[in-house]
């Protein structure tokens, strides 16, 4: 176990025992200086005791998952929303095929953290996609980005988002106004996004809105496909990636209206919707997402295979069996609430 500090109700692994190595070590030099430092003999009891403790209060390096070893599949890396009291990261998800992350979209709160534990590398990915740019899909961009400078990543790394308004930015703004000079948050930098500068460079696309699906991204391993979702007044898009002959559809944040999303996750094999309101939802809430009628709804008339709820938050948490019958009275597909790190195999 670890043990509490002297001054304080809150666990204190690890930096006293820093702490005390270094006065133990200030305190040797002294004795060196004076007189030999004489310490009571161990017994065989203290040491054993000692171990425990300093293994216990060590930190433990994160076990790498495997996901998608085999095939595709998808890893929830965050499956809250904006709440910390969820306990949960903010939404991102990965995308992977045969072992190698391909794409990263969203990154909220954790997501680094979920990345690192997930056993991806910042070097694989071929696309980062945003949905849009609210703070819980968008703050540990920096982060992973940063991240990649440890590592050997050598090309280019698109990036796609909406456009924006009055009040979002565009994903070209984004990006610029995070890296590039003169005023970029982290100017530092600035090779980023300035070609010919650094080992590789961002590279920012606005994705133009579109009511219907648009092919916005397409390489030796995949296609993807966008389409124009309402999420209040915050310019938002709902993704499909084809990768390795599978449909995915990440819903992203939306309110279900119009036939976009709808056409966009024809015959998914995957479908991830977020489960963000709970049935009955009024005001502001059900302006911005969808409840789960809606999900229910849309994922029957798309004929989607299988159902990956996320985006909980404690609206909705505790509520899953409501939630649940309230679907089913719509889609009768195997359906999953996402947890942080879970994987789900493309069948």
């Amino acid at each position: 176990m670890c043990l509490p500090s002297p001054n304080s109700a809150r666990i204190n692994c690890g930096r006293d025992r820093h702490k005390g190595g270094k006065e133990l070590e200030l305190g040797q030099r002294k004795g060196r200086a004076r007189t030999k430092m004489r310490l009571p003999k161990p017994t065989r009891k203290t040491l054993l005791l000692l171990v425990s403790l300093l293994l216990t209060c060590a930190p433990s390096p994160a076990t790498a998952q495997s996901c998608g070893a085999s095939g595709v599949a998808v890893q929830v890396l965050g499956s809250g929303g904006p709440e910390s009291q969820d306990k949960r990261a903010s939404t991102s998800y990965l995308v992977w095929d045969h072992g190698i992350a391909r794409v990263i979209l969203d990154a909220g709160g954790g997501t680094a953290l979920r990345f690192g534990e997930s056993g991806a590398q910042m070097s694989q990915p071929d696309v980062f996609l945003f949905s849009h740019f609210h703070v819980d899909h968008t703050s540990d961009f920096p982060a992973l980005i940063f991240s990649s400078w440890f590592e050997d990543r050598k090309r280019p790394l698109p990036v796609y988002g909406p456009t924006g308004n009055d009040f979002m930015p565009s994903t070209k703004e984004f990006v610029h106004d995070l890296f590039a000079d003169p005023h970029g948050a982290w100017r530092y930098l600035s090779e980023l996004v300035e070609p010919g500068q650094g080992s590789y460079q961002l590279q920012p696309h606005n994705v133009a809105p579109s009511s219907t699906p648009v092919l916005t991204f397409r390489n030796a391993n995949m296609a993807l496909y966008a389409v124009t979702v309402i999420h209040g007044q915050v310019p938002a898009l709902a993704w499909r990636i084809e990768i390795g002959g599978k449909r995915i559809v990440f819903s992203g944040d939306t309110n279900g209206e119009g036939e976009g999303l709808t056409q966009l996750a024809s015959n998914a094999d995957l479908f991830v919707a977020h489960n963000a309101v709970p049935e009955g939802a009024t005001g502001v809430e059900r302006r911005l997402h969808m409840p789960p009628s809606v999900i229910g709804a849309t994922a029957a008339k798309a004929h989607v295979k299988q159902l990956l709820l996320s985006h909980r938050m404690l609206r909705t948490l505790g509520k899953e069996n409501e939630t649940q019958t309230e679907i089913k009275r719509w889609y009768s597909g195997p359906i999953q609430f996402a947890n942080d790190l879970d994987c789900v195999p493309i069948k």
